[in-house]
């Protein structure tokens, strides 16, 4: 047998020719995640929750995330990063008061069990406890946690890459797989546009504000209102850069949990694809000239380019 040209994927040495084949070789290994689990990951919880009495809410979930912290403590140097040279936050959402948490190393001893309450999915994955309490994925309330970023103190010039695995666009269903997987691009999508256009209207009030603060009479500055508006006021910059992937057809529902190594492959030579194609456009890397100071990119959305 001849060997396939670079690029086109293959398995066990045969070559996959459409989105057909595809899709079912997607469909057989997801099959196979869902009865065996993930290596170094997950594995079922045998007997499974709903045949066992009321309980530890840690042990409420079809799987068991074991592996998955022993993977953590082998991979993660996380003396690295509770050294803080570089900033480390993940969100969780606290299952009783359903707030959403954020573990950050200027404020946490960052360990395993704060990553893993970041992506504690239920009903899969049970809720984690930390110090007491316990923890559900952060994308329960904010998939992409981009205000976590903006909203940061002090306010510091940005430059934000927002990369957000699931696309609130999309087109309609034609079918009931095609019915599932919409409805999980939208309810775990981050409402990219509606947070960076409610932070540009803020941004630009910040910035008048600013100004005005500037013009000001000394005796005017010193009042109470002067100081509680210099409180907000900034003359800060950002840009907001999307990277939102838009999944193959063939990929299905079940691509929240379809980790084989093809699959991952295919996703890390999108990944660098959309930041490559993005970095050619200058202006992402230079300050805003607008009168509100953000400027957003989304490289297909804007009509910039189409990939081929």
């Amino acid at each position: 047998m001849s060997t396939p040209p670079l690029g086109i994927p293959t398995i066990a040495g045969l070559e996959i020719k459409n989105d057909m084949q595809r899709q079912i070789i997607n469909q057989w290994r997801a099959m196979g995640t869902l009865l065996w689990g993930a290596p170094n990951f997950f594995k079922p919880r045998i007997p499974p929750p709903v045949f066992l009495p009321a309980g530890n809410p840690g042990n409420l979930a079809f799987y068991d995330i074991a592996p998955l912290k022993a993977l953590l403590e082998r991979l993660v140097d996380f003396d690295r990063i509770n050294a803080k040279k570089t900033r480390f936050s993940v969100g969780a959402t606290n299952v009783k008061t359903g707030n959403l948490t954020y573990f950050d190393n200027t404020t946490h001893k960052v360990g395993p069990a704060h990553v893993m309450a970041s992506g504690s999915l239920p009903p899969g994955f049970p809720a984690t406890e930390v110090d007491g309490e316990f923890y559900w994925d952060g994308g329960i309330l904010s998939n992409t946690p981009l205000q976590w970023v903006l909203d940061a103190r002090p306010r510091e010039d940005t430059l934000a890459f927002q990369v957000d695995l699931w696309s609130a666009r999309g087109e309609l269903p034609r079918d009931m797989i095609e019915v599932d997987t919409r409805q999980k691009d939208i309810r775990f999508s981050s409402r990219t546009r509606a947070g960076t256009d409610a932070f540009r209207r803020m941004q630009a009030l910040r910035r008048a504000a600013a100004k005005l603060l500037d013009e000001m009479p000394k005796e005017l500055r010193q009042s109470a209102e002067a100081e509680l508006l210099a409180q907000e006021a900034d003359h800060k910059v950002y840009n907001v850069i999307h990277l939102i992937y838009h999944a193959r057809n063939y990929e299905g529902a079940s691509k929240d949990y379809e980790f084989s190594r093809r699959t991952m492959e295919e996703h890390w030579k999108t990944g660098y694809s959309d930041m490559e194609r993005t970095l050619r456009h200058p202006e992402v890397l230079q300050r805003p000239q607008s009168p509100d100071g953000v400027f957003t990119f989304d490289l297909n959305q804007q009509g910039r380019e189409q990939e081929k």
